[in-house]
């Protein structure tokens, strides 16, 4: 695992495209609870549970996602998220459902019984990008081999 020399995780940044920086601002800042740092009128930063997600402006962006099997399940790629504690992983399912979340996989438990078990839930933003969000009972599961 990469840490600083402090032996602490960094924050990762990613950048992406969105076709309309408000529904982003909407979905990020309001539905996902996420802080809305330095903005442009090209490009917004949100602090997504402690890492630093950019939301570049593409007005002609066409997601071209495709589709892998992951136990039973076919999971969206590319997508992106963040390993939760368990309890906040329930509270974010919890307010997407009171939200009425187009799930694409809905709040689960996958690989039950089995290294790397995890609960998990993948959803779009409005733009197409595919996110999921998951934890681990234990969080030693998270790099588990059979």
């Amino acid at each position: 695992m990469n840490t600083s020399a402090a032996g602490t995780l960094r924050p990762f940044h990613l950048a992406f495209p969105v076709r309309d920086l408000e529904e982003a601002r909407t979905f990020y800042g309001e539905l996902l609870g996420c802080e809305e740092g330095r903005s442009a009128p090209h490009w917004i930063d949100f602090n997504l549970f402690g890492h630093q997600i950019v939301a570049h402006l593409d007005a002609h962006f066409a997601n071209r996602a495709m589709n892998n099997a992951v136990d039973g399940e076919q999971v969206p790629v590319p997508h992106f998220g963040v390993v939760m504690t368990m309890a906040g992983w329930q509270t974010l399912a919890d307010r997407l459902k009171a939200a009425n979340t187009d799930f694409i996989i809905h709040p689960t438990v996958r690989f039950k019984g089995q290294a790397g078990e995890q609960a998990t839930m993948f959803f779009c933003d409005p733009s197409g990008n595919a996110l999921e969000f998951k934890a681990f009972g234990d969080d030693g599961q998270l790099f588990a081999k059979d």
